[in-house]
């Protein structure tokens, strides 16, 4: 069976069991990451290490090329062993990048997240991050096909559903993109590695923004 299994994906399974063991010497109670590749490669722990010691703990658990289906039976290991009080989630961005995946099933399979992590850790505060914009014009020719799928319409009209989403389990939806954002609502040129992913000085435009959204009570 796992010869079935793509070596990429193999990886990422061997990282969430590592994560497995380490989750039980984690802090509880501390602020949690959670996604996909976006999240993954987002250097919140550096960052909030950076702050001080007085900062609070900020583990990052994305998962590079997790779909909503990949989370679900994961959000153990992913989110729930480490008991948040707050949480950070930015997941179903792969989805959108299926033709075949509408964005009600997308959502669909969110709010079974949300719903189960909200039954295993009662009151987390969680935040719904706005996916992140992408640039066709600046994508490399690997990614070009990718984004004529997960384009910046449909990532518009995702986000819009996943705020609802945030309103109907009175939870936080929070859009960190303005620093990242062009003026025609693309991402920068220069914040990104193939037109969907982000370089260190992306996140580092929006550090201050989602610094502020980890501190508020």
């Amino acid at each position: 069976m796992t010869a079935s299994i793509p070596t990429w994906k193999q990886e990422k399974y061997r990282m969430v069991e590592r994560w497995r063991s380490e989750n039980q010497r984690c802090e509880k109670g501390a602020i949690v990451f959670a996604g996909s590749s976006l999240m993954e490669m987002f250097p919140v722990e550096a960052f909030a290490k950076e702050q001080g010691p007085d900062f609070p703990t900020v583990y990052n658990r994305g998962v590079g090329g997790w779909r909503t289906d990949d989370m679900l039976p994961m959000l153990d290991v992913l989110v729930t062993d480490l008991m948040p009080r707050k949480l950070f989630i930015n997941i179903g961005t792969n989805d959108l990048s299926d033709p075949t995946v509408t964005i009600d099933a997308l959502i669909s399979r969110y709010d079974r997240i949300l719903t189960q992590i909200e039954a295993c850790v009662p009151g987390v505060a969680i935040t719904l991050m706005a996916y992140y914009p992408v640039n066709a014009q600046a994508a490399d020719e690997g990614m070009k096909a990718t984004l004529r799928i997960r384009n910046n319409e449909r990532i518009r009209a995702a986000n819009v559903a996943v705020k609802a989403l945030a309103e109907r389990h009175h939870q936080r939806y929070a859009d960190f993109n303005a620093p990242l954002t062009d003026a025609e609502g693309n991402l920068r040129a220069e914040y990104t590695i193939e037109g969907m992913h982000i370089r260190e000085e992306g996140y580092r435009a929006i550090w201050p923004d989602v610094r502020k959204a980890i501190l508020e009570a």
